[in-house]
């Protein structure tokens, strides 16, 4: 089976890395796939071709509201996606974030090829820029997968039609990159923090908790349009020597080296890719109790949760995390032991595998294609 993936994107976040995961073990998904990329960010093109995929790129594209609309309603870049599936000989179009639904969805019809979506998150759902023609894209939809049971339960009740075509794959972890490393072996108790530094993510309210827990440190992994306005909130909390920038990692284990527990403040998390790769390295993980993040923390087993948003409940979480790094050293093995037998990427491959063969369950071969 052929899948092209549609992804008009300009960060490196979740869905690009999913997506590399996907592409690079064909043996595992039982497809080979490529990538229709509009993207102005030349290292996330250079990411995906360092990963050795398969690219028909656009060439550098602005993802600006003007833009968005003559991409998605316009006939140029619909007619070029079609030419992509068409080239690629695909069965199947894979659409990802927001901005490549309603175009990767009319060049898909062009075609005569199904679509399958997948479900990173739910901004789109509640931003009412985002309105137009949101319904028929997702209606268009043969498959949605959703990254958790919390994501497909609020999915079914924005438009219960779609429950039938609803299912849920996990973000898988490569549990053999993301190995466990050794907890720092001497200096204070230090959590760290690793995401787009974006404001639904919420790091102000944990460099505000670190106010409180005078004898920790944090690190935090990232980069975003928020990254200035941390950087001054933690020079005006007087916070400069225990909160820590790295930026953006291009290896994202670096960060793990260094922290005891990992911290995650987003505001409904659908689950939380950078939670499961701190907690295949070994690293417990204190949340608010909201989105699909309950369905990976467990409290007082892999990690301590706090009540949704409720900044006083991260504290208390953050404090009684930091009592005791042999604690936390034994829930993260804890942690560890539940990606490999629940979000592991060899399953991850596999249920997007059942989810194409169930879309497309008799491919052609690559002869019986349209030249």
């Amino acid at each position: 089976m052929r899948v092209l993936h549609v992804v008009v994107a300009g960060d490196i976040g979740g869905a690009e890395r999913l997506l590399i995961d996907l592409a690079t073990r064909p043996e595992q998904t039982r497809t080979t796939h490529a990538i229709a990329l509009f993207t102005p960010n030349p290292q996330l093109r250079a990411k995906f071709r360092d990963a050795g995929l398969r690219i028909y790129d656009h060439g550098p594209s602005a993802l600006n509201p003007l833009a968005y609309l003559w991409r998605s309603f316009g006939p140029f870049d619909v007619r070029w996606i079609a030419n992509a599936i068409k080239a690629e000989q695909a069965d199947l179009v894979h659409v990802h974030t927001y901005a490549s639904h309603i175009p990767g969805v009319r060049a898909a019809k062009l075609c005569g090829v199904p679509v399958l979506r997948t479900e990173h998150g739910l901004h789109h759902y509640t931003d009412p820029s985002c309105a137009l023609f949101r319904r028929w894209a997702l209606r268009s939809t043969d498959m949605v997968v959703c990254v958790s049971d919390y994501v497909r339960r609020f999915v079914a009740a924005h438009d219960p039609v779609m429950i039938p075509r609803l299912r849920v794959a996990r973000n898988g972890v490569d549990t053999h990159y993301f190995s466990p490393v050794p907890f720092p072996s001497d200096g204070p108790f230090t959590f760290g923090i690793t995401c787009r530094l974006e404001a639904w993510k919420q790091v102000d309210l944990v460099i505000q908790a670190m106010a409180h827990l005078p004898h920790c440190h944090l690190v935090v992994t990232g980069d975003g349009s928020q990254r200035a306005g941390l950087e001054q909130l933690t020079r005006e909390l007087g916070l400069t020597d225990r909160v820590c920038f790295l930026g953006y990692q291009a290896d994202p284990r670096i960060a793990a080296t260094l922290v005891h527990t990992s911290v995650s403040a987003s505001r409904d998390e659908p689950l939380g890719l950078t939670i499961l790769e701190a907690m295949a390295m070994g690293r417990p993980v204190v949340a608010f109790a909201s989105g699909g993040v309950p369905e990976i923390v467990q409290p007082g087993i892999t990690g301590w949760l706090a009540p949704p948003q409720n900044k006083n409940g991260l504290i208390t979480a953050m404090r009684e995390a930091s009592r005791s790094s042999a604690t936390a050293r034994d829930m993260g093995k804890q942690a560890r032991t539940f990606v490999e037998h629940s979000c592991s990427i060899e399953t991850m491959c596999r249920e997007y595998g059942d989810a194409y063969a169930a879309l497309v369950p008799n491919p052609l071969s690559r002869a019986d294609h349209e030249p």
